[in-house]
């Protein structure tokens, strides 16, 4: 009985589990969790002062779960916790596409202090999607007050004068804004990728009336439309401040048989986001932020491979990687066709699919895919005056391997179609310093591809077809802007500005006369900025490639490949 009693006083206050003790650790830990708490809100405070509310909270949910005391397995807790909605979800997932940035009306601004997001994103404290549009429409501003500016001067008989100060600019200015950029997230992803099955879409939209229905059916007829993102640069003519003008348009032939051209005023240009974010079947992908847009003036588009630059900054951490043209037919299922299909190249995940797709035309029934297509297994150099020699890529035999159950190998990415894992972009950084170049992008991004380890591949099958733009359709060309922007009308000054920055490509891709000293003497030293970056890759060596796609810079000439157009490398 005493030895009970000895018991029972242990329990009731002498004890190790006696309830002043109980008490106590109690307290202690409720201090504990307290001024954890505090610590928390006081480190967070300045990102809820520049509108990060949500990452401040979302720090908070996580730090106070590590902290509350644990329910016992084996007990049910008699509260649910309310679910939460596809959004919510995302933005517990993924803090870094908060706050996000409004897709219209064309160049909407956040109530948040951009300059702010941009340090952050920059010294990667908190990286946000909202960080990176604000940066790139920083640049976009500086060169849209400078183009502006060269506007305004009077007609300069000095062309060559002018073109090498507005390439020096250009430059000056890429380095400043989007090589420092850069260079915060070399040889890493911007983002965490996200193993999730979900797909980007990197869109370059200039002036193209397609976007709308492009949008439309990528989800449409898609397999897994929830897993889709798009990041589209539209560049438009927004009818502000300035006269739209049409492409040059063939109005009838002249005697001898001659077509007679015209470039007439236009309204402003159809925007694709609009008419997609405002359709009733398509408005919830906008909603949940599967769309996001970077506007740009006409008057600053500097060509495609700069658009795609700044396409490819819009990607916010999906798995797959997709390039292609705005104005594209999509087959049912395409998603899962081409998922399927890059897993099982035998170099993946370092595996590009590319193909130039089949076309269509206005009119055509829609696209239901399937097709072989033909390979990208030729080039050439260019005899065009205004492409000064540059190789241009073009396709070869079509062919199958029995033996071969994933795609084979090809020479070349196209740069209007590719596909591949995310890891591309960290591999392979798209370059910013090829503005005015409508040739050579695709040879450049096929050797840095391929150099840094990448293998290229053809499709098994097409599940996307393009429309092919012949010049008689008279639709807008970048280069007429150019023209309009320096006062110089026609494509003549974009001709001389491509002359200075193509030395950068050839350089790049191993043209023996074009060395550094030769580029110093004969062109602009400038023209080769940060190559380092965005030369040839270091895992295979260039004249490796060179050599497998069989260039013969001696002769400028590209011969025939066997073992592209017979379907041979795995």
């Amino acid at each position: 009985m005493a030895r009970r009693k000895q018991t029972s006083s242990k329990q009731s206050g002498t004890g190790l589990f006696s309830s002043s003790h109980i008490l106590v650790t109690l307290f202690a830990a409720t201090v504990f969790v307290f001024v954890t708490t505090i610590v928390i809100i006081a480190s967070r405070i300045e990102d809820t002062e520049r509108g990060g509310l949500r990452f401040f909270l979302h720090d908070l949910n996580s730090a106070s779960s590590d902290l509350a005391p644990k329910v016992p397995s084996d007990v049910t807790e008699t509260t649910q916790k309310p679910e939460k909605n596809a959004e919510e979800e995302l933005s517990y997932a993924f803090p870094h596409i908060y706050p996000k940035t409004p897709v219209l009306p064309p160049f909407a601004t956040i109530d948040v202090n951009e300059e702010m997001l941009i340090s952050d994103t920059l010294s990667g404290k908190h990286a946000t999607m909202a960080g990176v549009h604000a940066l790139l429409n920083r640049h976009l501003q500086k060169l849209h007050d400078k183009f502006e500016y060269y506007h305004s001067l009077p007609f300069s008989n000095q062309p060559d004068k002018l073109a090498t100060e507005v390439v020096e600019f250009v430059f000056n200015l890429t380095a400043e804004h989007l090589g420092s950029f850069d260079e915060a997230f070399r040889g890493k992803p911007i983002f965490p990728i996200r193993e999730d099955g979900s797909i980007f879409i990197s869109l370059a939209s200039y002036r193209d009336h397609m976007l709308g229905n492009t949008l439309k059916g990528a989800f449409r007829k898609a397999a897994n439309p929830d897993k889709i993102f798009v990041g589209a640069v539209v560049q438009n003519c927004f009818g502000k401040g300035i006269q739209c003008r049409t492409g040059v348009e063939v109005k009838g032939t002249n005697k001898m048989g001659r077509p007679i051209t015209k470039v007439s005023d236009a309204p402003p240009d159809k925007n694709g986001i609009e008419e997609f974010c405002t359709d009733g079947e398509f408005k919830k992908y906008c909603d949940a932020g599967h769309i996001r847009a970077l506007y740009v003036n006409e008057t600053e588009s500097l060509g495609p491979a700069v658009a795609r630059y700044f396409a490819s900054k819009l990607w916010g951490g999906e798995t797959y990687f997709m390039q292609a043209d705005a104005h594209l037919q999509f087959a049912p299922n395409w998603d899962n066709y081409y998922i399927e299909d890059v897993k099982s190249a035998k170099s993946y995940p370092k595996a590009v699919l590319s193909a130039y797709p089949p076309g269509f035309s206005q009119g055509d029934p829609d696209y239901v895919g399937g097709t072989t297509g033909t390979r990208l297994c030729q080039c050439e150099f260019s005899q065009s005056d205004v492409e000064h020699k540059i190789i241009r890529i073009n396709t070869g035999n079509s062919c199958k391997n029995d033996k071969v159950s994933g795609p084979t190998q090809i020479a070349f990415i196209a740069a209007g179609f590719f596909f591949a894992h995310a890891g591309f972009l960290t591999d392979v950084p798209f370059d910013p310093y090829m503005p005015w170049c409508f040739m050579g992008e695709e040879i450049a991004l096929s050797l840095r591809a391929w150099t840094q380890g990448w293998g290229i591949y053809a499709p098994k099958k097409n599940w996307i077809a393009h429309q092919y733009r012949p010049g008689r359709m008279g639709l807008p060309k970048f280069w007429e802007t150019v023209g309009r922007v320096f006062n110089r009308p026609g494509p003549g000054f974009n001709t001389r500005l491509q002359k200075i920055v193509i030395q950068r490509i050839k350089h790049m891709v191993g043209y023996p006369e074009i060395t550094e000293e030769w580029v110093a003497q004969n062109s602009n030293p400038i023209v080769l900025r940060d190559m380092k970056y965005y030369g040839a890759g270091s895992v295979r060596p260039r004249d490796d490639y060179i050599k497998l796609v069989n260039i013969d810079y001696k002769t400028q000439q590209c011969r025939h490949m066997k073992w592209c157009n017979s379907c041979q490398l795995e």
